[in-house]
């Protein structure tokens, strides 16, 4: 099935937690529908700026690589993000270029060597119906089109008026190294120790294996509340710094839940979370009071 651009995208080998992606469904958190989107949005702007698109088209988001598809008609393509190994029929191509893929030529990406996630656009955007005004795959609430398996045909819209202005993007990597996060106290911040508060700050986390699209959970210095009692449900917002019983804090990511019972001790400045969401397990998370 091509979209009314005449052509798609065919998946060969879909790799693990495969997605389409857009920037989401804001503006829907009071009839509790979370805005999802892409977990890094500012690569995802980034490979439809290369391709002439409007900055919120959907695209598909790699976790860890593995992905393969097969041009059915001719598209450009370009890939942002966590800079995947990238062959257009065998043949080695960059990340943060655009890429023209003939009808028949196959992609394939390799596993990254730094970073988490990776963003395949089209020109054109992925077509794939929306959902309450997106296409994007909430993994949370199950909303937008399935995850992507073998077999799955995107279709491609139709190419932009506008020419794309450059062809590469002289761009970083995402960083294997430690990465620090701007946190602004609160709302919740009077319901821990003021040990808490500075073990916060003064300690390094690790980033868990147990981290997905909904929160990035790291690991280290237990976070002591001193009120224990319970927490009526209240509005989560994306970075919100959450703490279960365990102590251990939670990082809310794309797919966060709306609404929460744990207390809530800091948020994550929105310019940083696109830092969380490219970490790996393992990796060094520090905390740092935001000024503002």
């Amino acid at each position: 099935m091509t979209g009314s651009g005449g052509s798609a995208l065919e998946v060969l080998a879909a790799g693990p937690g495969t997605t389409v992606q857009d920037i989401g469904r804001p503006g829907l958190a009071a009839l509790g529908v979370g805005r999802s989107g892409a977990a890094d949005r500012p690569s995802l702007r980034l490979a439809n700026r290369l391709l002439g698109n409007d900055e919120g088209a959907a695209a598909v988001e790699v976790t860890l690589g593995g992905l393969t598809v097969r041009a059915v008609g001719g598209v450009h393509v370009a890939l942002t993000g966590a800079p995947c190994p990238l062959a257009v029929d065998g043949r080695d191509a960059a990340a943060n270029a655009v890429h023209w893929l003939p009808d028949g030529a196959e992609l394939s990406l390799g596993m990254p060597a730094v970073g988490l996630r990776s963003y395949l656009a089209v020109r054109g955007g992925v077509d794939v119906p929306p959902v309450l005004g997106s296409r994007s795959r909430d993994t949370l609430a199950g909303l937008g089109p399935e995850p992507l398996t073998e077999g799955t045909v995107l279709p491609v819209g139709p190419a932009p008026q506008t020419d794309p202005v450059v062809d590469a993007a002289p761009v970083d990597p995402p960083t294997a190294d430690e990465i620090v996060l701007r946190v602004r106290l609160g709302p919740r911040d009077d319901w821990f120790t003021d040990e808490a508060v500075r073990t916060l700050f003064a300690q390094a986390y690790r980033l868990s294996s147990d981290s997905d699209r909904v929160g990035a959970r790291v690991e280290g210095p237990a976070l002591e509340r001193s009120d224990t009692q319970e927490l009526p449900s209240e509005g989560m917002v994306l970075g919100s710094l959450q703490v279960p019983p365990s102590g251990q804090p939670t990082i809310f990511l794309a797919d966060h839940p709306v609404t929460g019972g744990y207390p809530v001790i800091g948020v994550v400045d929105a310019l940083d979370v696109p830092l969380a969401a490219q970490a790996r397990p393992g990796q060094t998370v520090r905390f740092r009071r935001s000024a503002g």
